[in-house]
């Protein structure tokens, strides 16, 4: 409940340790088939770098949830709204993404009771959307692609 305790300095101290020692060791799990995080691949917006961070995605509807713990300010959000190109790798199934759009975790329907009841217990009170792209896979979030396992 680190999240909870501490306030905004507490908030960007887990955000930074994430980023530098926990985010790269995530990366050699996140996205196989039997783990629950997923790999977003993103651009930089500025250096046009491709860039890879694990989240947490929920499939929803024609796209993904993805809760924003540390906030909107974090720099593969901001590479997203910034247009370039994106894909969401889960339980090994790689689709490409486009239009973040930022919406209150209240507003979100058919979310999960476990994943909304745990994103509340950590004061996650944003989420962002994405809409996944049909490719070679039938059309449905989730399904065909290549696994990396």
């Amino acid at each position: 409940m680190a999240l909870r305790v501490g306030g905004p300095a507490t908030r960007d101290a887990v955000r930074h340790l994430n980023k530098w020692v926990l985010n790269p060791l995530m990366l050699t799990v996140a996205g196989r088939r039997h783990w629950y995080a997923a790999v977003l691949n993103h651009t930089g917006r500025r250096s046009g770098r491709p860039h890879a961070t694990p989240v947490v995605a929920v499939p929803l509807g024609d796209g993904y949830i993805i809760p924003l713990p540390y906030g909107e300010r974090v720099d593969w959000l901001r590479n997203l709204q910034a247009g370039g190109p994106a894909s969401v790798t889960l339980h090994g199934v790689t689709q490409e993404v486009r239009d973040p759009v930022v919406l209150d975790l209240s507003a979100v329907e058919g979310l999960d009771a476990q994943h909304r009841g745990a994103w509340e217990r950590f004061d996650v009170d944003r989420v962002v959307r994405v809409t996944a792209l049909a490719g070679e896979h039938d059309g449905e979030v989730g399904r065909g692609g290549r696994d990396r396992d």
